[in-house]
């Protein structure tokens, strides 16, 4: 079988691997397609050489079919189910997890970063992390359902209601999923992404955007809600000025849902908090639920997902894939096919 591997910084090869039989609880998948996200991208350029163990097949976003079944597997899987994989592992044990909240398990080991990924013809993982997918979804589309997944998750952290103003701060793929399930919310959105195919991109699928190096966003927002402020705002792009920029946007009471990930401390403006009794909330990967509402979103045909995807290339085309999101090239989604 085939499989791609990350071997140090800048450096994918693609060769044979030797398919492992399922174990005790444990599934072999016949991966169909992986989405590359900023993660895989972070761990390209050898930003995640800590959690990695060279060689490593990368990858979490995937569709595919179950090929075999180990002992003692619950949930009635079988060969044949179409499936996709809510990638966490966690340990059961520590507070987190005691309290319910085994997404955030303070031993959590990401699948596709702490141990073997999706980017392989074959894959071996516990049966527990999968997620039953309908017969009418493509596996195209459901390659993208672990993004959809952090983007419902993200809307449901911001306790987003129909008819409240959301303001999504940069209009990446995430950003980007998160304005749409927004919008089938029935929540009215505000993308703000510099990125002049994302701003294209975005609009054509019926979003609101506007390019903050010609647009005041403050006025902006101030000018959609009557002075009010955005009910809640989005912090997806990870900057320093989208930091600076998030507290200056919600109404009163509003909320801030940081979705980015900031490897070191930023300047808040904590008078902002204590002026306008702001709420900022931490979202952090998905629960079960997220994936269900996800997979019947896309099941629905709510999301244009096929505007989404920018591009589909076989497993031997991953490290082109990088190199053309790094360079900023015209792309929002990439699958790698990872099918024989």
């Amino acid at each position: 079988m085939k499989a791609a591997f990350y071997e140090g910084k800048g450096q994918i090869t693609t060769g044979s691997c030797t398919p492992t039989d399922p174990g005790a609880g444990q599934v072999r998948v016949r991966v169909s397609h992986c989405g590359i996200c900023g993660t895989d991208l972070h761990i390209f350029h050898g930003n995640m050489d800590h959690r990695v163990k060279l060689p490593q097949i990368i990858g979490h976003e995937m569709s595919g079919m179950i090929d075999a079944v180990g002992p003692a597997v619950e949930g009635g899987w079988k060969a044949g189910d179409r499936v996709t994989v809510r990638p966490l592992d966690s340990c059961g044990n520590c507070p987190a997890c005691v309290a319910g909240h085994s997404h955030i398990c303070m031993n959590l080991k990401f699948i596709g970063i702490d141990s073997p990924g999706a980017m392989q013809s074959l894959w071996t993982l516990p049966a527990r992390t999968l997620h039953r997918l309908p017969e009418h979804l493509s596996f195209e589309q459901a390659a993208l359902i672990e993004p959809i997944a952090v983007a419902c998750h993200d809307v449901r952290m911001g306790e987003l209601k129909a008819g409240e103003q959301a303001v999504v701060l940069g209009g990446g793929p995430i950003g980007l999923l998160i304005g749409l399930v927004a919008k089938a919310k029935g929540a009215s959105v505000l993308i703000s992404e510099v990125n002049p195919f994302r701003v294209e991109l975005a609009r054509s699928l019926g979003l609101d955007v506007i390019d903050p190096s010609i647009v005041d966003v403050v006025a902006a927002v101030n000018d959609r809600t009557g002075g009010a402020g955005a009910d809640v705002v989005f912090e997806v792009a990870g900057a320093g000025a989208t930091v600076e920029l998030m507290t200056k946007l919600p109404r009163t009471r509003g909320r801030i849902v940081m979705v980015a990930i900031h490897s070191q401390p930023k300047p808040v403006d904590l008078f902002r908090f204590f002026w306008r009794e702001l709420r900022l909330i931490g979202a952090r990967v998905y629960e079960a639920e997220d994936f269900d509402e996800a997979i019947a979103l896309a099941a629905a045909g709510s999301l244009p997902l096929d505007r989404v995807i920018s591009k589909v290339v076989p497993i031997e085309g991953l490290a082109g894939a990088f190199h053309e999101m790094e360079s900023g090239g015209e792309v929002m989604k990439i699958l790698v096919r990872c099918g024989e």
